[in-house]
């Protein structure tokens, strides 16, 4: 099935959220791929987009594929912020979970159809202007199902 995240309301390229020091500069935005974050984007491009495929089963709903992380019952997609590193390395400072349950099963089960893309909108950036992070659920997420 066809998955795809849409970001919008990127928080900029610098995070003053490091306790341990200076603010993270050159931040960008990735999906998580097993251990690898890739498809990064600056983070004050206008938007971000990621898809990718997924497995999904009906009864009872669940997940899985290189992009799922997670228990059974409590499946994810990470997004991460990190900042670039010099020699093109890439420091992650934090995480967002997004469920792909909460879209519910009607709509993951037109998705696993092939009926159409199932789609998570959210704003990237949280209340005090940094790059949003935890678990992000309805209705800072919201589901829908589009046209490829």
């Amino acid at each position: 099935m066809r998955m795809r995240i849409v970001g919008v309301d990127l928080p900029g390229r610098w995070a003053d959220t490091n306790p341990a020091g200076p603010p993270y500069r050159d931040v960008h935005v990735g999906v998580q791929r097993r251990d690898e974050v890739i498809d990064l984007v600056p983070g004050d491009a206008e938007s971000a987009v990621w898809a990718f495929e997924v497995t999904a089963k009906a009864e009872p709903v669940d997940f899985g594929g290189p992009f799922i992380h997670g228990k059974r019952g409590a499946r994810f997609v990470y997004l991460a912020w990190g900042s670039a590193v010099a020699g093109g390395g890439f420091h992650t400072f934090r995480r967002a979970k997004i469920h792909p349950v909460d879209a519910g099963m009607e709509l993951v089960a037109e998705a696993a159809a092939g009926r159409g893309v199932l789609t998570a909108r959210l704003g990237l950036t949280d209340a005090e202007g940094g790059p949003v992070c935890a678990t992000v659920r309805p209705p800072l997420v919201r589901w829908e199902l589009l046209p490829d």
